[in-house]
């Protein structure tokens, strides 16, 4: 039986990473996309590779849409096919609206937003009609909103409405689009909090703690996995209860 394969961008470190080991650990091939740390990437294609699957990871500029589908072709290439969709990749910034340029907020929603757009619409071709996944990753702050993170809790909110409008478009295709909302996490886009910062936030959460990243990668493969086979459309928020609708 042939492998699964499975795209994850932004992978060498934090959630991506944890979700790209998981995803082989169950046996799947993975293609996964980096930002410029070459060594990290080599690295963490070589532990895949050592845990008995195919791997390989891209350069890629997720504001550039030739270099996304540049991407997803070669993993079509190299494995003959895609059987899920991890869209992980992101960055944050803390500032107050009124000392926003033009680049940050452009920059916010071509990086968060863009190339989950980019990357989606060059693999949707190969996803149809093979019960198969797309896993868009945004943030708590989708949900709620964050102070002096305007931008980015924008960014992250249009996530959630591209999932939920692509899942009522490619269920008839039988394609699963879902959505993961990270709350307090530790990882580097969240090693500039300070202590105090972190006790805050762990006061405010229902499970009095932060989370970490590869509790984040189990409810990805669990959506991205036949097991939620019945499931589109929706945000599931791993965050310790810190946003409760």
């Amino acid at each position: 039986m042939q492998n699964k394969t499975v795209l994850i961008t932004g992978a060498t470190r934090g959630i991506g990473r944890a979700t790209a080991l998981l995803f082989a650990e169950r046996g799947w091939n993975v293609a996964f996309t980096y930002q410029k740390n070459t060594e990290l990437a080599n690295s963490l294609e070589a532990e895949l590779v050592l845990l008995g699957v195919k791997a390989f990871g891209v350069a890629c500029d997720q504001k550039n849409s030739s270099d996304c589908t540049g991407f997803v072709d070669r993993a079509v290439k190299e494995f003959g096919g895609i059987d899920a969709v991890v869209n992980n990749a992101g960055i944050a910034q803390s500032k107050m609206v009124m000392d926003m340029s033009d680049a940050d907020w452009d920059n916010m929603f071509s990086v968060n937003m863009d190339g989950v757009f980019y990357i989606s619409r060059a693999a949707i071709p190969y996803l149809i009609n093979k019960n198969s996944a797309i896993v868009n990753v945004s943030s708590m702050w989708g949900r709620a909103g964050a102070s002096c993170e305007a931008h980015y809790s924008a960014a992250k909110s249009a996530v959630i409405g591209f999932t939920r409008a692509l899942a009522k478009e490619l269920g008839p295709s039988g394609v699963r689009v879902n959505c993961v909302a990270p709350g307090v996490i530790t990882t580097d886009m969240n090693a500039h909090l300070s202590e105090d910062d972190i006790k805050e936030l762990e006061e405010e959460t229902p499970l009095c703690r932060v989370g970490n990243p590869e509790e984040v990668a189990k409810a990805i493969y669990f959506l991205a996995s036949d097991e939620a086979s019945f499931i589109t459309g929706q945000t599931l928020g791993v965050d310790g209860g810190f946003v409760i609708d």
